[in-house]
């Protein structure tokens, strides 16, 4: 039926002001007319015009081929699980696809199994997190290129992290990152986890969190399970951003903060059963401590000077 004759309805109705008389006329029902009267009423001739049918979810939609040489490239490229896959589509192409749709694309072309080793947990390891938001919060350094190196923090309770780049890994860009990582972390910070990099050891760098009322907690030399959540983070950054970025781009600094933006505000993470950082950070947020308190909680006698090479001297 054409909006002509729909209008024909509506006006037929307007003048006689009998439903009854108008449903005869015009074999239709009165339910019929009554939802081209209201549309007309709320949208003029245009809601008279024919809607789309279309679901909102159609399990058995087709990919076309410029969708399927998309994700067999990020496969055959990357090495991406189905899920990891998901996320970068969504990120880069902004294409949204079913999890079921990708495997049967992976499946038609034979790519439907990764063929690389799976790393397995050490026994008696478990996966733990902090209570409160700021409870405490890891950082680690990790070297991209020649003169490019990324500085990485990210929150144990929440997964909320914080990137930047610097030429080198020294004392003068930790502060740097530390003013970064205090003003852009949404909440008060108690602690710092690193290694025993020595850019974290610096006077400096000690008497700069203690002004701030932060404990610096540098984990036992040989350890790097004990600071494992940032490692994991920086793993996800060499698998997911670099491969989409030219090292010598001048907007890299830009690109960087958008990831951060995407891993914080719509990545789902799998150890927060498939929930934002920024998620999680709502719901804990009411319960972490404000800086007040956190300030005076805090023993400045109790925080001395720590040297690099304390576990090696204290070695039973």
């Amino acid at each position: 039926m054409t909006a002509n004759a729909r209008l024909g309805w509506v006006k037929l109705y307007e003048q006689i002001g009998d439903a009854g008389v108008v449903c005869r006329r015009c074999g239709i029902s009165r339910p019929t007319l009554r939802k081209w009267c209201r549309r007309y009423q709320a949208e003029g001739e245009a809601g008279l015009r024919d809607r789309s049918r279309r679901p909102l979810r159609s399990p058995q939609r087709r990919v076309f081929e410029r969708e399927e040489q998309l994700i067999l490239q990020l496969r055959r490229d990357r090495k991406l699980c189905i899920k990891r896959l998901r996320i970068e589509l969504i990120r880069l192409h902004r294409l949204k696809l079913s999890i079921d749709t990708i495997h049967k694309v992976l499946v038609r072309h034979g790519e439907n199994r990764l063929k690389r080793p799976r790393l397995q947990r050490k026994k008696g390891t478990k996966r733990y997190s902090r209570p409160v938001p700021g409870d405490r919060v890891q950082m680690n350094v990790c070297k991209i290129a020649n003169g490019l190196y990324q500085f990485t923090a990210i929150d144990d309770c929440s997964r909320y992290q914080v990137v930047a780049v610097h030429p080198r890994r020294s004392a003068k860009y930790t502060l740097a990152f530390l003013d970064q990582v205090v003003e852009e972390m949404p909440f008060s910070i108690q602690r710092i986890q690193t290694d025993r990099g020595q850019e974290f050891f610096a006077y400096k760098v000690q008497d700069q969190l203690r002004a701030w009322s932060i404990k610096f907690r540098p984990i036992k030399a040989r350890f790097p399970h004990l600071n494992g959540k940032v490692e994991r983070v920086q793993r996800t950054a060499l698998e997911e951003f670099w491969p989409t970025v030219e090292l010598t781009d001048p907007q890299l600094e830009t690109k960087l903060a958008e990831w951060q933006h995407f891993y914080n505000w719509s990545r789902p993470h799998d150890s927060l059963g498939g929930l934002a950082p920024i998620d999680r950070l709502c719901e804990r947020l009411h319960d972490a401590p404000l800086g007040e308190q956190i300030a005076a909680a805090y023993d400045p006698d109790g925080e001395f000077v720590q040297p690099r090479d304390w576990a090696t001297r204290h070695r039973p």
